[in-house]
């Protein structure tokens, strides 16, 4: 059983008072964090005059698990103080009072969500180069998670700025793709129609040469359907000249 891995948890808990005639208390900062793989550290401090702390070995978080009565592996154990303590039903509980009006006694309540089992830890009181001591490492824990949140953040930016200069890259050589593609569809469709062209032009000079006779005959047609309204007489008029030369045989015939 260890606490490798394990991240700082930082908070601001709500406060409660139990004393009926004590002071409004101020902000707590609330900071959780391992100093080695065997201890689960925890202090509260306003940064003014009140600190709070409590060091649990891993055997004590073991016998802990126990008598809450949350089973399963280790590692879910751990899951499960981590999700309480940053829950917002996490509080600090003050009670009774000391010499200098401030609170005698101090425990950490956590609380994963209602209804599930509470987690308490007692806290004691630090005094002088101890307290001292405890908002000192509250600090510089906090500024190294900051530290180490900055770096997070800018190794992002970076690996964004190059997702951002290979998205800019692929899309400039899909547009000169597309533009080579369109020029080599274009180009491919211009000569297609010009050989359609050329072959509907053939197509109609090799019909009139293998076909001569269509057009002489077509020809021979309007030239005599032209000529046929010349030729026509009138149907009176042909018998007429008919008779005439009938009438003039049969007056021959009786002289």
């Amino acid at each position: 059983m260890e606490l490798n891995g394990f991240e700082p948890i930082f908070k601001q808990p709500k406060t409660e008072w139990s004393d009926p005639n004590s002071t409004r208390l101020g902000p707590f900062m609330l900071c959780v964090d391992a100093p080695d793989s065997s201890k689960l550290r925890i202090e509260a401090t306003d940064f003014n005059s009140t600190t709070w702390e409590t060091i649990l070995s891993v055997d004590q978080l073991d016998d802990m698990r126990d008598t809450i009565g949350i089973g399963g592996p280790w590692s879910e154990f751990v899951a499960y103080v981590v999700a309480s303590i940053q829950s917002e039903e996490t509080k600090l509980v003050f009670k009774g009072k000391s010499e200098d009006d401030g609170p005698a006694y101090a425990k950490l309540i956590a609380q994963k969500t209602k209804g599930l089992p509470k987690i308490t830890f007692s806290l004691h009181k630090l005094e002088a180069a101890a307290a001292t001591e405890a908002s000192r490492n509250v600090t510089f824990t906090l500024f190294g998670a900051f530290k180490t949140c900055q770096s997070l953040l800018v190794k992002e930016k970076e690996v964004g700025c190059k997702l951002k200069e290979l998205i800019a890259a692929e899309q400039e050589k899909n547009q000169n793709l597309k533009t080579k593609l369109d020029s080599a569809w274009s180009s491919k469709r211009h000569k297609s129609q010009n050989v359609t062209e050329e072959g509907t032009s053939h197509s109609l000079s090799g019909n009139a040469l293998l076909n001569p006779s269509v057009e002489n005959k077509q020809g021979s047609q309007k030239m005599g359907s032209s000529k046929v309204p010349n030729r026509v007489v009138p149907a009176y008029r042909r018998s007429k000249v008919r008779g005439v030369l009938l009438q003039d045989t049969e007056d021959d015939a009786d002289k």
